[in-house]
C-alpha cells in the first residue's frame, strides 16, 4: 500500500471514530449448476466445484473525527463492500473493523427501506431503528419530507416500491442526512437525482462537515470528491492501494500504467 502525505495525521489519533485493521472478508463465486428434477429423485449431487474471491484484503486503516474521506477505485473493487462493513451489514473474515459512534448509511438506492412498507412507516421505522422516539421523528417529519420534496409528499401513503429511482432517492437522502449520526456514508446513490436535487445534497452534505461529522463518499465524480473530501483511500481489486490527500489519490487514481 503506497502511503501519501497526510495519513500520518489520522493514524496516530487517539479519537479515532473508524478503525480498519487487516480488514478481509471472502465472497462465493459458485459454478454449480441447478440439480434437473431426474438428479433431485435419484439424489445425485453437483460437484463442481465452488471458486471464492477475496472481495477485500488485508485492508487497513483509520479515520479521526470530522473528516471526509473519498473512495476511489474501479467497479468491483471493494468500495461498497468496504462501507457495508463499516455499516456493520458485512461481518468480515478476516481483521476487525471498529466504529466509534452510529452510522448513517445510504449505501444502496432504497436507503434500505422496505418496498411493501408506505414511505411514511419506512420513515418511521428506519428513524426509530436510529434510536429516535416517536415524538423525535414526529417532530423531524415535516423537515424531512419538505426535503425529499411534493412528489414524495404527495405519495407519502403509497407502497414504497411504487417510487421512482429519483423518488428513493430523495426520501433516503432526507431521511439518513436528518438523523444524528456522526458518521454519514454515501455510496453514489447521488447520481440518480435531477441537478437540483443534487444541489440541495451538496448544500446539506456541507451543512453536516461543518457540523463535525465523518463523511465517507463513493464516487466516480472527481468534482464531487474534490469538492468534500480532504483525504482519498484507493481500493484496487480489494486492497488498499493508497491513502492519502483526495488530490494525489486521484492523480494516483488517474494515472496511465507505465
Amino acid at each position: 500500500m503506497a502511503s501519501l502525505a497526510g495519513q500520518e495525521s489520522s493514524a496516530t489519533s487517539n479519537r479515532d471514530v473508524i478503525t480498519a485493521d487487516g480488514l478481509g472478508i471472502e465472497f462465493y463465486r459458485s459454478r454449480r449448476r441447478k440439480l434437473s428434477l431426474r438428479e433431485m429423485v435419484l439424489r445425485r449431487e453437483n460437484t463442481a466445484p465452488t471458486e471464492t474471491f477475496w472481495a477485500l484484503k488485508d485492508v487497513s486503516f483509520r479515520v479521526g473525527p470530522g473528516e471526509a474521506v473519498g473512495l476511489v477505485g474501479s467497479n468491483g473493487g471493494g468500495k461498497s463492500t468496504l462501507l457495508k462493513m463499516i455499516a456493520g451489514v458485512l461481518l468480515p473474515d478476516e481483521g476487525t473493523v471498529k466504529v466509534n459512534g452510529g452510522v448513517a448509511p445510504l449505501i444502496e438506492l432504497t436507503g434500505g427501506f422496505l418496498g411493501e412498507l408506505s414511505a411514511r412507516d419506512n420513515v418511521m421505522l428506519t428513524a426509530g431503528l436510529h434510536g429516535l422516539d416517536k415524538q423525535a421523528i414526529e417532530e423531524r417529519f415535516d423537515e424531512i419530507i419538505d426535503f425529499a420534496g411534493p412528489q414524495v409528499r404527495a405519495g407519502l401513503d403509497m407502497p414504497f416500491r411504487h417510487f421512482s429511482s429519483g423518488m428513493q432517492v430523495r426520501l433516503g437522502f432526507a431521511l439518513i442526512t436528518t438523523l444524528d449520526e456522526p458518521i454519514v456514508l454515501v455510496d453514489e446513490v447521488l447520481a440518480v437525482g435531477d441537478k437540483d436535487f443534487r444541489e440541495k445534497c451538496y448544500e446539506r452534505m456541507e451543512t453536516l462537515l461543518a457540523q463535525g461529522r465523518t463523511l465517507f463518499l463513493v464516487s466516480h465524480s472527481e468534482p464531487d470528491l474534490r469538492r468534500f473530501c480532504t483525504r482519498g483511500l484507493y481500493l484496487k481489486g480489494g486492497r488498499l492501494e493508497a491513502d492519502g490527500s483526495m488530490d494525489d489519490i486521484l492523480e494516483l487514481y488517474n494515472a496511465k500504467p507505465a
